[in-house]
């Protein structure tokens, strides 16, 4: 048997470091076996997957080192590889389902679904469709289909007995049936949902093993099901653990950047970081800290991965880029590389503009654009207060901002401005008193060029990280706090 892996990212935000995690495990085993490891786009959800975030997805793991033998930019025999692009085959295999009773229509309408879910709730029973239209007539179901109603496809589940299974790191897994929901496998747009299109496209593609998250061990008996009823083999299953934050906490934008831009722009070498997440519940057999991925290609072995929650530790993944930078780099490279992460042409191109309206010398630019080529700034509680607002007020602005701002999808300064411009004027505050502290949290400074202009040069991932850590310097938001203010941000909205 040839060992094939793939990992399958949503084009629907920014890459995230856990995308690259478990691309580097699914790499590394296959390499270690000598087979092939592929990339597939999961872009079902139309309304949220956009070409920038799936090409953002591609650049960020084409940076960090982790190429892929069949994928969307590289073709391959099993294509196509992104999911928009294979309706009909999910169609076909939907309707394959219905024909031998493996799968039903379902015409609830969503505020059928709102009430079920509600009494569920109050009379503490477990969550999940109750199969009202399971055993409708198949006279009726054709009926209202030939009228045209919205309706969903759903698959059949068991409802008595366990689903068991083996994993490769967590040996054999039980799971009652009764847990499990009949799933939805067609939306009413006809676009599948994850579970279909998973299965169909791994089969398809001939993906020997399922190496992915552990979020994803409860999903295991519909995937295993869904084998079984087309009568395919099912692949090996692995379940990685998820990263942690420091905490122990699931690792989550709100305690920690998540996205891989981020760590591009601040300046870390793709290697260490590539290297770091090498050792998120893994090790060399040497236990060494600093590895190349051709190091850990020729070691590999998933079974040295520890089940532990691993941590994903900023100042450790700071301290192992500093030891890359000392011991890897000579002089001429590390030059390079500055020149090639900020300090190149089209960087001060694209600040020029701005720049040239305040200077008098050239060195005048550098405390200009300072701002532009930092990580986090130090700035400090007094410097946000001096916006002329009190702390709840500014963390309130701040945040609202900063849940605006990850709505937009294509970074511009047109969007930015009326992302902004929109919260401000639902909170009753004229725009330029709305965007004093972010002028500071975001350039350190109120004096800067435009704070659009300056977001727009920053990039996105790198702008909502300073709104965040500005946010945590006026002492965050909890979670009693949070829920209060996620309310009244909905109310605005």
């Amino acid at each position: 048997m040839t060992v094939r892996t793939r990992i399958a990212p949503s084009p629907t935000g920014d890459p995230h470091v856990g995308t690259a995690y478990v691309a580097l495990f699914n790499m590394a085993f296959a390499h270690s076996q000598g087979g092939q490891f592929l990339l597939r786009i999961e872009d079902t959800d139309q309304a949220r997957s956009t070409p920038e975030s799936e090409k953002a997805i591609l650049d960020a793991l084409h940076w960090l080192g982790l190429d892929w033998d069949e994928g969307p930019d590289n073709g391959g025999d099993k294509g196509p590889y992104r999911q928009s692009e294979r309706s009909d085959i999910y169609h076909e295999h939907a309707h394959q389902l219905l024909d031998s009773g493996h799968a039903f229509r379902c015409f609830c309408t969503p505020e059928r679904l709102d009430e079920l879910r509600k009494t569920q709730m109050e009379n503490k029973e477990q969550l999940g469709y109750d199969g009202h239209c399971m055993h409708l007539d198949e006279s009726e179901v054709a009926e209202r289909v030939a009228k045209g109603e919205s309706h969903v496809v759903r698959m059949k589940v068991p409802r008595e007995g366990q689903c068991t299974f083996n994993d490769m790191l967590r040996g054999e897994i039980s799971i009652d049936w009764t847990q499990i929901d009949l799933q939805i496998l067609l939306k009413a747009d006809g676009m599948p949902t994850y579970h279909l299109a998973n299965v169909v496209d791994d089969h398809l593609m001939e993906i020997s093993h399922v190496i992915r998250g552990e979020e994803w061990i409860n999903s295991a008996p519909k995937h295993i099901l869904l084998y079984q009823y087309f009568g395919w083999e099912t692949p090996v299953f692995c379940h990685l653990p998820l990263l942690r934050n420091v905490d122990k906490s699931k690792l989550s934008k709100r305690k920690n950047p998540t996205s891989i831009l981020y760590y591009q722009r601040m300046g870390y070498l793709p290697e260490a970081l590539l290297n770091y997440l090498g050792r998120m519940g893994w090790s060399m057999p040497d236990e060494r800290e600093k590895f190349t991925l051709e190091q850990m290609l020729e070691v590999f072995d998933i079974q040295r991965v520890s089940l532990g929650g691993p941590v994903f530790d900023v100042e450790k993944l700071s301290w192992l880029n500093g030891m890359w930078i000392r011991a890897e780099l000579t002089d001429d490279q590390l030059a390079d590389r500055l020149h090639e992460w900020a300090l190149n042409r089209d960087t001060l191109k694209a600040f020029l503009p701005f720049a040239r309206q305040r200077m008098e010398t050239f060195s005048d630019l550098a405390p200009l654009g300072n701002y532009l080529v930092s990580g986090m700034l130090p700035i400090t509680v007094e410097d946000l207060k001096s916006a002329g607002m009190d702390e709840e007020q500014l963390v309130e602005v701040l945040q609202f901002a900063l849940w605006r701002l990850e709505s937009v999808q294509q970074w511009n300064r047109d969007n930015i401005f009326s992302a902004l411009k929109a919260v401000a004027d639902a909170m009753e505050i004229k725009l330029k008193p709305f965007l004093a502290p972010l002028f500071i949290a975001i350039a350190g400074s109120s004096a800067s060029i435009s704070v659009m202009d300056s977001m727009n040069l920053l990039g996105a991932d790198m702008s909502r990280a300073r709104l965040r850590h500005a946010i945590d310097l006026l002492g965050g938001v909890g979670k009693k706090k949070l829920k209060k203010m996620e309310k009244a941000y909905q109310q605005l909205a």
